[in-house]
């Protein structure tokens, strides 16, 4: 299959198997969020696919190089409406399976369940798996996909992606940027991007503990690169240790609460 638009941007290509990043889909409303479609021969799955403002830029996009009706799977990292809020039409118009943390699945027929099964006559239940607390392997192609605990980062049921094939982790709102310009730009000084990062991760991630706890079990992956929902990419050894370094030294969420932030307003 070959992607190749001024949308699209391959992050990776070998063997069959390739990664590619849609970030500019949808200009002047909502906030920048980057989508993600994985290709493994003839297999297909969507990352974070978005909200109904975007659902309708990616389908047309994909339909010129991959077959919806055959999508395998969409991963839902977590339950916002820029995340998942798409699901009802994707579910409608491929025979995809849904995977999402276990927290949130029991809500997610909520969101599309009467939409799907009053044209389709079928169950979101039976489409949807549900990752557990600790993570899991999903089988894709001639590899898998590795659904990583990410809790409370910032979302209390949260996963991350982790593709062992290409060394790519999508990692949700971890390493999130708030920027203007190429998102699918490389960060090319660390040091300069913090102040991208900075207000949206200490307001946004629940505590310096899970940002360690996360950081310690990503050092233990071979990753060259982490994608994140929002904003541009960390490619290469050294800026993937930079982040994690900064990650882990952030005191964020509850750590800068005070009885300051709970008074009554008189």
């Amino acid at each position: 299959m070959n992607i190749s638009s001024k949308s699209a941007n391959v992050l990776y290509r070998r063997d069959g198997h390739s990664c590619i990043v849609f970030s500019d889909l949808v200009e002047g409303d909502g906030v920048q969020s980057n989508q993600f479609l994985i290709i493994d021969e003839e297999h297909t799955a969507i990352i974070d696919p978005g909200g109904d403002l975007t659902y309708t830029p990616l389908s047309i996009e994909l339909s010129k190089h991959v077959n919806l009706r055959e999508l395998d799977y969409i991963f839902a990292s977590h339950q916002d409406p820029d995340i998942i809020a798409s699901l009802p039409r994707w579910m409608m118009h491929s025979e995809c399976k849904v995977v999402t943390p276990k927290l949130w699945s029991r809500f997610l027929p909520h969101l599309a369940s009467s939409f799907v099964t009053d044209q389709l006559g079928s169950s979101v239940d039976d489409r949807i798996i549900a990752v557990p607390d600790k993570g899991q392997k999903i089988p894709f192609g001639r590899s898998s996909i590795i659904a990583l605990p990410a809790h409370f980062l910032h979302s209390v049921g949260n996963i991350n992606f982790y593709d062992p094939v290409s060394k790519i982790l999508f990692s949700g709102d971890m390493g999130a940027s708030m920027i203007e310009g190429d998102a699918a730009q490389p960060v090319d000084d660390f040091a300069a991007h913090i102040q991208s990062m900075e207000g949206f991760h200490r307001r946004y991630m629940t505590s310096n503990k899970v940002c360690r706890l996360w950081a310690k079990m990503v050092s233990q992956l071979d990753v060259q690169m982490i994608v994140p929902q929002h904003g541009r990419p960390f490619v290469g050894r050294t800026m993937i240790a930079q982040f994690l370094k900064w990650i882990s030294g952030l005191k964020c969420g509850v750590d800068l609460l005070s009885e300051q932030d709970y008074k009554v307003i008189k």
